[in-house]
């Protein structure tokens, strides 16, 4: 009865956060989705407009449609990860599968001939903003060890503070610990019964540890996976003044799901430590939504010429993380397995906000032959935040990235050349890194290609892109500083069918 009851109790429980600069990134970038008319052409959309996922760069292109006209895509991902850590190489990959976008506009043409205003349109979209499946292995022979991350976390915190109450069960005391004296608390117990770490002596009042470690370099490996995605509902507006400009706005929604399993196991310590192997897992769950709006414009210069301009608001995420752990060693508290993935810590509600964003486009139009298309992005990600501000934690983070993160310019060039009823279509796109130093993420390029064939009451469209970006990622947020190096290829085919009406 007292197991179902600590079960329960962990619902009552709000822990001090843990959010850092990689959760900003993780949502306030988005992969290049969308149908695949938008993505073979790189997403250079903005002075175009006419796709449903054009209304992502500007809202304006709603007012280009002809006709009421329904898109649906499916996707199939491949993600590549080969993964560097001291010298070792591990290569890994995962498929998926999603309909990432489908969506419909209903075009409103103006019967009065003496209005200026042409037409109106009303869409809505839903498009796959971020896949976040992936997983990728980890694995090398590193000089820090695991005891690295509990001892960060331990030392000055007296022990005392961490030690279980006389008959307390041993996931209540992990439990209280993180609701009453953080998360910085809660590590070191865990490291404490875990049997990694122990204190220079029994005085409750003691804040020196010591690790039970015995190595000069360590066997580790990390099997990271993550499960999720960050969509976009789209409702939007727009309408064609005359036969020059089109004006629209949008309201996007945003709703918000990850999950990350890190499984880290260290082995290959001396062979007089008292530990010979150590597991030490986390399973962080995300959930929320956000808001954000858009407003732009075409004008059409002359029968060759149009230039577009958008901006994107902010989008404000309201999320909820869910974490889990357990660990075990050869030193560790015989009941240590009750704590396991089944005793959550529930963090207080928190917002981030992402960097509004800048789109300049332009487009030239060779008849019904072809067009090319450019756009230019802007979006400076040291105006990222996290708050409440008045959180002592998120002013650290907040210091970080005013101090790391910088300024994000975005290349995307598309073209489109017409052959009867069809298309062949293909497309770049740069993005540069966020961080002001690059060796954290590198910048993003894209290529891509794809053909539509148009059977006139509908059309049907392929693509393929490629995605490549290496990223550097920490196996722990703190004790083990040398990062794994990532490259990491994403190929994304997509199939869309447009039906019009």
């Amino acid at each position: 009865m007292k197991r179902l009851l600590t079960f329960i109790s962990l619902f009552l429980c709000a822990f001090v956060s843990a959010q850092n600069i990689n959760d900003v990134l993780k949502y306030g970038t988005e992969n290049l989705q969308g149908t695949a008319r938008f993505q073979s052409m790189g997403g250079a959309f903005g002075a175009l407009g006419g796709d449903l996922s054009a209304l992502n760069i500007n809202p304006a292109g709603a007012a280009v449609f002809n006709n009421t006209l329904i898109t649906f895509s499916g996707t199939f991902y491949v993600t590549d990860n080969q993964a560097n850590y001291f010298g070792t190489q591990r290569n890994s990959n995962i498929n998926d599968f999603n309909i990432n976008q489908i969506g419909g506009v209903f075009v409103f043409n103006n019967t009065n001939s003496n209005s200026d205003w042409k037409k109106f349109s009303l869409a809505f979209n839903y498009d796959l903003a971020q896949n976040f499946d992936n997983s990728y292995l980890v694995q090398g022979r590193s000089n820090e060890g695991v005891d690295s991350y509990f001892l960060n976390f331990a030392q000055g915190t007296p022990l005392g503070s961490i030690l279980l109450e006389e008959g307390e069960l041993i996931e209540n005391g992990y439990l209280d610990i993180g609701a009453n004296g953080g998360f910085s608390d809660q590590q070191a117990f865990l490291g404490y019964y875990g049997g990694v770490i122990d204190p220079l002596d029994d005085d409750p009042q003691t804040s020196d540890y010591i690790s039970n470690a015995s190595y000069t370099n360590v066997d580790q490996q990390l099997q990271r996976t993550n499960l999720g995605y960050n969509s976009k509902f789209t409702v939007n507006m727009a309408s064609q003044y005359q036969d020059r400009l089109c004006l629209g706005a949008s309201l996007n929604f945003h709703s918000v799901f990850n999950e990350r399993v890190d499984r880290l196991t260290e082995t290959g310590y001396d062979a007089s430590s008292e530990i010979q192997r150590t597991t030490f897992d986390n399973l962080l769950v995300t959930r929320g939504n956000g808001f954000s709006f858009t407003m732009g414009a075409i004008a059409k210069l002359n029968d060759f010429v149009r230039l577009g301009g958008s901006y994107q608001s902010p989008t404000w995420y309201h999320l909820n993380d869910d974490l889990s752990q357990r660990i075990n060693s050869d030193l560790a508290d015989e009941d240590i397995g009750f704590i396991d993935f089944n005793i959550i810590n529930l963090f207080e509600r928190y917002t981030i906000q992402t960097p509004s964003k800048l789109t300049g486009s332009m487009a030239i139009i060779f008849g019904k032959n072809g067009l090319l298309s450019f756009d230019y992005g802007y979006q400076d990600f040291s105006n990222s935040k996290l708050r409440p501000e008045s959180d002592p934690s998120f002013q650290t983070v907040n210091n970080e990235i005013a101090n790391q993160l910088g300024s994000v310019s975005t290349f995307r060039v598309g073209g489109e050349y017409r052959i009867a009823q069809v298309s062949l279509r293909a497309g770049y796109r740069f993005e540069q890194s966020p961080y002001a130093n690059t060796d954290t993420i590198g910048d993003l390029t894209s290529i891509s290609g794809g053909i539509g064939y148009n059977f006139g009451g509908s059309r049907l469209d392929f693509s393929l892109n490629r995605i490549d970006q290496q990223v550097n990622e920490q196996l722990l947020d703190t004790g083990l500083t040398t990062p794994a190096t990532i490259d990491r290829i994403r190929t994304n085919t997509t199939l869309s069918y447009t039906i019009n009406f």
